[in-house]
């Protein structure tokens, strides 16, 4: 069993959702994001009704890179190593490209491709050290195909996470370091509260459930729900541009 996780973006929705599932289990939590006050109340609330567990939280900001690394270490001093690093934190501005709002599709690739970058230099840092861990990417099913309007910068940056994860992961083959990449469809979180076009979303503890289930698993890759996302995402892959863009 994997004991140690940190989570990043754990103040709220999948990163939230994903902790309360672990704690669940019974596993030590390291937990970060720019909110202190409600990773503060969280870890209030886990440590109580879990005693058995250990929730460490540390204040982070994934666009400040030195302090990924910084934050990384100190958790793993605190728990005295790190078994499972799951890359969660992102955000979902966009607005159409050409549209005069670069600002915003910026700050969403900056923060959902180099920021994860950061995040997963350091998880595997400690896991080269170690020689052990589990490195989770928390990508999108809008990953697989390019999308339209204010999703565009959103799908490119989850594109290009989920293709730097099957490079880290070509890169520590047959080792006992692990690598996952999750595609979630439409899981309900202050991201996607607002989409009209949201099909088959489901409520944060059900995704979170599922999501928590299928990391457990370690697969390559994993669509999260598994129904009915898996073959969607084999139809998007395929499905002509023309289509794809009314689906989006």
């Amino acid at each position: 069993m994997r004991k140690n996780l940190l989570i990043t973006g754990a103040s709220s929705g999948l990163g939230e959702g994903m902790a309360r599932e672990f704690a669940k289990r019974g596993c030590n939590l390291a937990l970060c994001a720019r909110r202190t006050d409600q990773l503060d109340a969280l870890k209030a609330e886990l440590e109580n009704r879990y005693p058995q567990i250990r929730v460490c939280v540390r204040p982070l900001d994934v666009c400040n890179h030195e302090q990924v690394f910084e934050v990384f270490r100190a958790f793993r001093d605190d728990l005295g190593g790190l078994d499972r690093v799951i890359v969660n934190a992102g955000i979902g501005k966009g607005a159409p490209i050409g549209t005069g709002n670069f600002d915003a599709n910026r700050q969403t690739a900056e923060t959902n491709f180099v920021a994860a970058l950061a995040q997963c230099e350091a998880a595997m840092e400690i896991f080269r050290q170690q020689n052990s861990g589990h490195l989770v990417a928390i990508s999108s099913v809008s990953a697989v195909r390019g999308f339209r309007g204010a999703m565009s910068v959103y799908a490119a940056s989850k594109a290009g996470l989920a293709n730097l994860a099957e490079g880290i992961r070509m890169d520590v083959m047959n080792t006992p370091i692990k690598v996952s990449t999750l595609f979630p469809g439409y899981i309900l979180t202050d991201i996607n509260r607002e989409v009209r076009n949201a099909p088959f979303r489901v409520d944060l503890e059900t995704g979170c459930r599922a999501l928590v289930a299928a990391i457990e698993k370690e697969p390559a890759e994993a669509f999260v729900p598994g129904w009915p996302w898996t073959p969607l995402g084999f139809l998007l892959k395929r499905l002509p541009v023309g289509m794809v863009a009314r689906l989006s």
